[in-house]
């Protein structure tokens, strides 16, 4: 099974700071190429623990007594390392978006090359597909989506059309959901449209933005003080969530100040942003539009 290189991949496990003892989580285990990195840095009593929801990711299994591989979603971070003994751990690396794999999985959906079934589940045994959202959501969330996470300017026409098809046939794969918006989508912006598209609806699917939200909330309770997030984003919405908890430890507003005027905030940012160099981004397309951000719990 073909899993492509893990982007960063040295700036990424660099930023985790790896002590040889410690008890280190990559909760976006795909390939495995970021975790194989980490257990080059552990000792003999490190340890590493890895999610992936994705089936086929555990045909990617590390053999070695310090390596977990966790077939979960990782807004489960707190109760599966609770589950396996782990109240306090020194390091999170993250790699958020589809994996190449599944991209290049024309039967999973996720793929503007490809006509597939409507599929776009990284579970695959999630109840949602992009077949529901597209044929069953009505047209003023089909609006919102669109909109919020494909950030699509003619959102609302779209969301209009789909609708009006689907009542004479239901749209099921992704070459007719193309020739549904075509009217939407013109000739010298193709890719970059039906890439939006595609990505707002994937995003629904996935709830990738509320999971999100609820792994980082997480982090500053499992990490012990010092323990470093080592994390990559592929998109504005999920990179501007990243960027503002590393920050100050919130999604939206400003955290409360005390009676002094100081605030306690739960990380600091290590650095500055890190993104690929254009040697990687030759070699590895998918790095193209990654950004990846350190933070360490005060």
């Amino acid at each position: 099974m073909e899993y492509h290189n893990p982007v960063l991949l040295k700036e990424t496990v660099a930023g985790l700071n790896i002590q040889p003892n410690g008890v280190y989580v990559d909760v976006t285990f795909g390939g495995g190429g970021h975790s194989r990195e980490i257990l080059k840095h552990l000792g003999d009593h490190g340890k590493l623990l890895a999610f992936d929801q994705d089936k086929d990711a555990l045909k990617n299994a590390i053999d070695d007594p310090r390596f977990t591989l966790i077939n979960e979603n990782f807004r489960y971070l707190k109760r599966f390392l609770r589950f396996y003994g782990h109240t306090e751990i020194d390091g999170i690396l993250g790699d958020f978006g589809v994996s190449s794999h599944q991209f290049d999985a024309p039967e999973r959906g996720f793929s503007i090359r490809f006509d597939a079934q409507l599929d776009m589940r990284m579970n695959q045994e999630s109840p949602l597909s992009a077949y529901q959202v597209v044929n069953e959501y009505d047209e003023k969330e089909l609006r919102r989506i669109l909109s919020k996470y494909g950030e699509l300017r003619a959102a609302a026409g779209m969301a209009r059309l789909m609708v009006e098809h689907r009542v004479k046939k239901p749209i099921t794969s992704s070459e007719e959901l193309k020739q549904v918006l075509a009217r939407f989508i013109p000739r010298n912006k193709e890719n970059k449209i039906l890439a939006q598209i595609f990505q707002a609806i994937r995003i629904e699917v996935n709830q990738e933005l509320e999971v999100l939200k609820e792994f980082l909330m997480q982090t500053s309770e499992v990490l012990t003080v010092g323990g470093r997030l080592s994390l990559i984003s592929y998109h504005s919405l999920e990179d501007r969530l990243v960027k503002r908890f590393m920050r100050n430890g919130l999604f939206e507003g400003e955290p409360e100040k005390d009676v002094f005027g100081r605030v306690e905030v739960p990380f600091k940012p290590v650095g500055k942003f890190i993104i690929p160099s254009e040697a990687e981004i030759a070699q590895n397309n998918r790095a193209r539009s990654a950004k990846l951000r350190i933070a360490e719990k005060i």
